[in-house]
């Protein structure tokens, strides 16, 4: 295996280490965020977080979190690029790809997720992985354009999408149902027997796709490793640096400002309060910095740690589907040996015991998802529906 200080290790598949390795530690942190969904869902958080109701161990908790969809969303469009533009051959359609995954995706929240919280919810939420889904949709046809006018539409849409918060639509008004899918939160299905809500709208996130798409060539197999450390570095310092302008003076990004409160803590806590559905540009600016600063350590980080990470994020839908059961089944014996202590659900007292489960559940994990990823790396070939976990 290519050690990582000669360039982006490559895995026996000739993928990307430092990606992958960026993919497992955003599903270690997702996991934290399905583990207090399921174990602590009896203390709720809103979007932004209440700082004055949300303890500051469950508002860092669920900060973690926010880097999920971002980076992912981020990465796809990336990946996406690079399939396009394998190493040492020509262009290839990276079309039907995205329509074939994000078809793939949009079943499986339809399908095998929803089944997983049905227990636990009445109503089918349209979350990330729909909103990858539709992106890749989106992406297969916007991949076609000229690369410059896929980034300054990326841009664009990422930079711009916060001056359509004015913009609102009613049930009974025509343009609601496509407002609700782009932009705003809401039911598209109110009544009947399943309602079907959308959490994640998807506007926001196709600018970041295609901001990931446009950033491929970073990782092109031209460029030295200084090269892309460099670019990783710049870009990240520049997002938070662009977040700190428009976030301390209350510029714009976010919809509403900030205030210095009672306690440092609390001032921090508002500061990087952040709205998730839409992404505001300032949650934006934080995740994706951070992710790109991420990415620039892995690049020369090699220990047993990213090694596991790198087994995580080599298959990441694999584990998704993976944990997601894996805690349905948890709950599933701690209810039947404890009840229902917390209301209609048996709920953490702590959330203490929300990390120490997030602790816990890689380690159960690691060994069925190393026997998949290797398994997934030598078959794929006779087997290529193996690519889409």
């Amino acid at each position: 295996m290519t050690t990582m200080t000669q360039g982006p290790a490559l895995a026996p598949s000739n993928r990307i280490m430092s990606i992958d390795v960026m993919r497992g530690l955003i599903i270690i942190f997702m996991m934290l965020d399905h583990v207090r969904e399921r174990f602590f869902l009896h203390v709720p958080v809103s979007d932004p977080m209440d700082i004055h109701t949300t303890p500051p161990e469950l508002y860092f908790s669920r900060y973690l979190a926010h880097l999920c969809a971002p980076v992912f969303v981020f990465l796809t469009g990336l990946s996406a690029w690079l399939y396009a533009h394998p190493a040492n051959k020509p262009y290839r359609s990276p079309s039907k790809f995205l329509v074939t995954r994000g078809l793939f995706l949009i079943f499986l929240e339809l399908t095998v997720v929803y089944l997983v919280w049905a227990s636990s919810f009445t109503t089918i939420f349209l979350q990330v992985i729909w909103a990858i889904g539709l992106c890749m949709l989106a992406l297969s046809v916007l991949s076609r354009m000229n690369y410059w006018l896929i980034g300054v539409l990326g841009f664009t849409i990422v930079i711009g999408h916060n001056l359509l918060s004015p913009v609102s639509f009613t049930p009974d008004e025509w343009g609601y149902s496509i407002w609700t899918l782009l932009h705003d939160r809401g039911y598209l299905i109110a009544d009947g027997p399943v309602p079907v809500k959308v959490s994640y709208p998807v506007l926001p996130w196709i600018g970041v796709i295609l901001v990931g798409y446009f950033a491929g060539p970073i990782y092109q197999h031209s460029r030295s490793l200084a090269e892309r450390k460099k670019w990783l570095l710049t870009a990240g310092l520049t997002c938070y640096a662009t977040l700190l302008v428009l976030r301390g003076f209350n510029l714009y990004g976010e919809a509403a400002d900030w205030h210095t409160q009672t306690s440092a803590l609390l001032t921090i806590m508002d500061f990087f309060n952040f709205t998730k559905y839409p992404p505001s540009l300032n949650f934006l600016l934080m995740t994706i910095g951070t992710g790109l600063l991420l990415l620039c350590l892995f690049e020369t980080v090699d220990n047993p740690l990213t090694k596991a990470l790198n087994v995580f994020g080599s298959v990441p839908m694999f584990v998704y589907l993976l944990h997601l059961y894996a805690l349905l089944a948890l709950y599933g014996v701690l209810y039947v040996f404890y009840g229902d202590n917390q209301g209609s659900r048996f709920g953490f007292d702590s959330i203490v015991m929300v990390w120490a489960v997030t602790a816990l559940l890689p380690v159960v994990l690691y060994k069925p998802v190393k026997w998949f990823a290797g398994y997934k790396h030598r078959e794929k070939r006779n087997k290529p529906w193996l690519t889409y976990f």
